[in-house]
């Protein structure tokens, strides 16, 4: 398994292509230097820097993503959250009470 660095990298790049935006704009949305935006976001998704878990936060409210996603090991997690992430309350409330049930 890959390290946490490149799986967050890896998640970063994934939920930002998913958006539409380049490494410069989504690092310009997140408050960076023009200059280094682009950089900066490449570092992350290459696995050479993680964000700390501020900026974290900030780049997963640009992308509508959990931050959490981000984080978790596991892809089927990961999917699981971004999906649940995305739903309305009344829908996320029928999947917990489904989980629930499931034991």
């Amino acid at each position: 398994m890959s390290n946490a660095n490149e799986i967050w990298g890896r998640r970063l790049k994934e939920a930002r292509m998913a958006a539409g935006l380049s490494q410069k704009q989504l690092g310009i949305q997140a408050g960076l230097d023009p200059f280094v935006a682009s950089p900066r976001i490449n570092r992350y998704e290459l696995g050479v820097h993680k964000a700390d878990y501020r900026i974290a936060q900030n780049l997963s409210k640009i992308l509508d993503i959990p931050t959490g996603y981000l984080y978790t090991e596991e892809d089927n997690l990961a999917e699981l959250m971004l999906h649940f992430h995305r739903l309305p309350t009344k829908k996320k409330n029928e999947v917990i009470k489904f989980v629930r049930a499931l034991g």
